[in-house]
């Protein structure tokens, strides 16, 4: 009977280890996505280029999701203020997943408290771009050098479009 009761132990035990693991929600870690380096230097090359059609000197920057620095490009001509610019647009969008032209009108409509723009780092000004895949936010794009903000928003945008092929859906 001790060994039957041993056995049955041991048994239970065996396919308790090679049950699946519970749902992921339980195991303590989370997944995310986040641009390939490789790619994040194709997204700052493509704005960079859509700037330069354009007739615009900038520097371009890349973020992963949670705001870290990736890829910065600098036109020659781009003022020196513009690299510091352009990082904290695209950290200012991933940080508040909301794109700076965006968070610009929210404030101006009052949807948003003004005292925002007080945040260290932040930078409620056009031209800083969620870069989503998947449903997912997976990085930003801020662009500075451009006459205004809403160039800079423009000149973001058809970076991302020049990489969609390599989000997915």
């Amino acid at each position: 009977m001790l060994k039957t009761s041993i056995a049955a132990s041991l048994l239970a035990l065996m396919i308790a280890a090679a049950a699946p693991p519970a749902a992921a929600d339980e195991d303590g870690l989370v997944s995310f996505k986040v641009l390939k380096p490789e790619v994040a230097l194709e997204l700052a090359q493509a704005t960079l280029n859509d700037c330069r059609k354009r007739g615009y000197q900038v520097t371009v920057a890349v973020v992963d999701r949670f705001g870290g620095l990736q890829v910065t490009l600098r036109d020659r001509f781009a003022g020196a203020h513009t690299p510091e610019t352009a990082r904290r647009k695209a950290w200012t969008a991933v940080s508040f997943r909301t794109d700076t032209e965006e968070m610009v009108k929210l404030i101006k409509d009052g949807e948003v408290p003004a005292g925002i723009r007080e945040i260290p780092g932040a930078l409620m000004v056009g031209g800083g771009v969620q870069v989503e895949a998947g449903g997912a936010m997976v990085g930003g794009v801020g662009v500075s050098g451009a006459p205004g903000g809403a160039a800079d928003d423009a000149c973001a945008r058809a970076g991302i479009e020049a990489i969609a092929d390599k989000l997915p859906l």
